[in-house]
């Protein structure tokens, strides 16, 4: 049915469902069309909606913002009140206590703040991790960005560090905030779709948005879809400033490094883990606390001089673009663990909050207009949330004394008695602390030029960055690129969208372009719109951040087994994978005492199951485990779900391993010849696409296989242990094996 056909249809059926209430309601509907100029809530013609006024060069380089600009402050005052007493962005999260500190005073040369550059410090710090799109509802493995909010709770007061996982944004100036999370969000008309980008309106957006181009490529890869929050790396996204203790000023960019590397879910298995788990990630980080294996990042900093702020070929105050580390090295000055899960979810990780200007002695701000705005809409955001008196909730109040002549207001905590509530008073109290002091102090910046609302010629270019992330992904990371591109422009139904975002694509990658549009069945370009330049930078892609040292902490391993199962081996093999911080999961057919190869069924202990099979799946763990056992063996070849397991674990590229008959079933289930398996007659061991097996795993077995997590002639439990720390067997996936599974 075409567009003009099926409006027609909707307008005449208008009509006899109609009621007096629908056409009362009528009376304040406004229509937005192709004719509509757009104006402000008192009705003033606006010329300009994509830039803040501001203090700018000739030429129209970036500059502070000014706040007489009444459009930008209206357009985001309203947009910060639009929703109470939920996030408008960033609703669904969670979050944790944990400490930082230094590893020496090396940063001093850049800034005075001692957070940064006093060793003997440890500061708390707060995290709270979200998603952006979504409600407090939705689910946490939707495609999306996440949210790396810190707190540190210094001795000169709260430094906020609000980060993302990724290290651009979509947008340039702070001005369009409103707009671009408004096309992100639920459709307006019939709010759909929830926590999703796959629909008309964002795909519009960015389309028409080519700045966006940059963010839109990270989204669409692996970064997208984190396997843990405890894998993500974090990035302060905004350009800011330190100064050191002579008042000499650097810009920054901040980096956290996750120490179990950088890590991601497949598509198809977010899909089915925001059915079967809504909560993965949140429960995902506090099973990680709870079992000690604390989460840990290194924090490092890119610094550039004043005197080389223009000696890019990219602006570096603009936040979609990187400083790649080819150009800008990352000097890591300290680290960060999260040790203590909150004790009530609401009052800890729903009433913290985060302001982009809580900033400390040493630290400031450039002329980021990304990050001028922020410093204006983030504290008027709080205000509509938790009120006037936010800060001084327990989750937001300072470790360090706090005295001013702020007064009364809703929810006012504090009682101050004396009757001098102002400055300067006879008493001199609450008097201004100068900076030999600690008080905090401007970087003394000249500021000349013109009014205006317009960019400079670095600020529009927004394609060179693009393919420099695209080059430098691997093969399977741009495979999933173009399945995440093609999935989501499939969902928009309307030519225009697919078609526009398909142009965009052309000025990245030609191959690229045509791949996709072939998926969604738009228009085919015949030439590249733009050449690739083919530049790459490693640490761009995921692979660059694996540990040194392969590790399995905190991974969750699945024990499939049935009755029959060899007890001994289960038991060696769990203690062996424990010893190195993973996690095992015993599943079985039911959740209750499972019996074991020649165990008496009335009197024998056996082996009581964490889950059964239709109570957890596979996607909810890393790796799979499954002894021997003829009788086991038996029993999970004739359980359809128990099959399913072994099935979908292989599609999502996960370790497998078995032992014994148990490799036999794998064998049969899988039926790959491209797939080697052990020989059923001895204990040696092979390792095939991440599938590891072993004929059987004697006492003598398990003396020898000391855990090293290596490949090779080691024990059965080593290959297992290293094939899981690399995460996935993405060969899987680049020889076809994958495509040819049913799961």
């Amino acid at each position: 049915m075409s567009s003009s056909i099926g409006s027609a249809i909707r307008h005449a059926m208008s009509h006899v469902t109609d009621n007096a209430k629908v056409k009362d309601l009528k009376t304040n509907h406004v229509n937005v069309s192709s004719s509509s100029g757009l104006t402000t809530d008192y009705g003033a013609k606006v010329s300009d909606t994509d830039n803040w006024l501001s203090v700018q060069t000739d030429d129209g380089g970036p500059g502070p913002f000014l706040l007489e600009d009444h459009i930008a402050r209206e357009k985001i005052h309203r947009f910060d009140h639009e929703r109470i007493p939920e996030r408008v962005v960033h609703a669904r999260g969670t979050g944790a206590h944990g400490h930082f500190r230094v590893f020496n005073n090396s940063a001093s040369k850049w800034t005075s703040a001692p957070v940064l550059t006093d060793p003997t410090r440890t500061t708390p710090i707060f995290i709270r991790f979200s998603t952006v799109q979504g409600s407090r509802g939705s689910a946490d493995t939707v495609r999306d960005v996440r949210g790396f909010a810190m707190k540190f709770y210094t001795e000169e007061g709260n430094w906020d560090l609000v980060a993302n996982d990724i290290p651009v944004f979509f947008i340039q100036n702070a001005i369009k905030f409103p707009d671009f999370v408004h096309a992100v969000k639920p459709e307006p008309h019939n709010e759909v779709p929830q926590a999703q980008t796959a629909h008309n309106n964002f795909w519009d957006y960015v389309g028409l948005q080519p700045e966006s181009a940059h963010m839109v490529m990270w989204v669409m890869s692996d970064r997208g879809i984190p396997r843990s929050y405890r894998m993500m790396q974090g990035f302060g996204v905004n350009t800011f400033t330190l100064i050191n203790a002579e008042g000499k000023r650097v810009f920054v960019k901040f980096f956290m490094t996750p120490e179990l590397g950088v890590h991601s879910l497949v598509w198809d298995e977010c899909l089915k883990i925001a059915g079967q788990d809504p909560d993965f990630h949140r429960k995902d980080l506090q099973e990680a606390i709870e079992n000690g294996v604390y989460p840990k990042w290194t924090f490092g900093i890119q610094v550039v001089e004043e005197k080389d702020e223009h000696s890019f070929d990219f602006d570096i105050l603009d936040a979609t673009k990187v400083w790649p580390e080819s150009l800008v090295p990352v000097h890591q000055i300290g680290e960060f663990t999260l040790d203590r899960v909150v004790d009530e979810y609401f009052p800890e990780v729903e009433q913290v909050a985060f302001c982009t200007s809580h900033v400390v002695p040493g630290i400031g701000f450039s002329d980021d207009p990304l990050l001028q705005g922020r410093n204006f809409s983030y504290f008027d955001t709080q205000i509509t949330r938790l009120g006037i008196n936010w800060e001084q909730t327990p989750i937001n109040r300072p470790v360090c004394p706090v005295m001013n002549h702020n007064r009364d207001g809703s929810r006012q905590h504090r009682i101050n008695p004396g009757p001098l509530n102002y400055f300067p008073n006879r008493d001199n109290a609450g008097h201004p602390v100068p900076p030999s002091q600690g008080g905090y102090i401007e970087f003394k910046q000249k500021v000349e030029g013109i009014k205006q609302r317009t960019r400079t010629t670095k600020f529009q270019e927004h394609y060179n960055q693009a393919q420099l992330f695209y080059n430098s992904l691997s093969q399977y990371e741009k495979n999933h690129v173009i399945a995440a591109l093609s999935f989501e422009l499939s969902h928009c139904d309307d030519q225009r969208v697919y078609g526009g975002y398909i142009k965009i694509l052309n000025n990245i990658d030609f191959d690229l372009a045509v791949t996709v549009a072939k998926n969604v069945n738009g228009a085919v370009p015949d030439k590249p719109a733009r050449i690739n330049h083919g530049q790459k930078d490693p640490t761009l892609s995921q692979i660059y951040y694996a540990p040194k040292t392969p590790t399995i902490a905190s991974r969750r391993i699945a024990v499939l087994i049935t009755d029959g199962f060899n007890l001994d081996e289960v038991e060696a093999v769990r203690v062996a994978l424990g010893s190195a911080k993973a996690t095992t999961w015993v599943i079985g057919p039911r959740r209750g005492k499972i019996h074991s190869e020649g165990d008496n069924i009335v009197l024998g202990a056996g082996m009581v199951a964490d889950h059964h099979f239709e109570g957890q799946r596979s996607t909810l763990f890393d790796a799979i485990y499954i002894p021997s056992g003829a009788e086991h063996a038996k029993n999970l070849a004739t359980n359809g779900r128990a099959v399913h397991w072994i099935r979908e674990a292989f599609g999502h590229c996960k370790a497998i391993g078995a032992i014994g008959d148990a490799a036999a079933v794998v064998k049969h289930v899988l039926s790959l010849p491209e797939v080697e398996f052990a020989n059923s007659a001895t204990d040696d061991v092979v390792s095939s696409y991440g599938v590891v097996t072993s004929g059987k795993y004697s006492a003598t077995s398990a003396i020898v296989d000391v855990l090293e997590i290596a490949p090779g002639p080691k024990g059965f439990v080593s290959n297992f242990a290293y094939e899981i720390s690399k995460h996935r067997c993405y060969e899987r996936e680049l020889d076809g094996l994958t495509s040819r599974i049913a799961y």
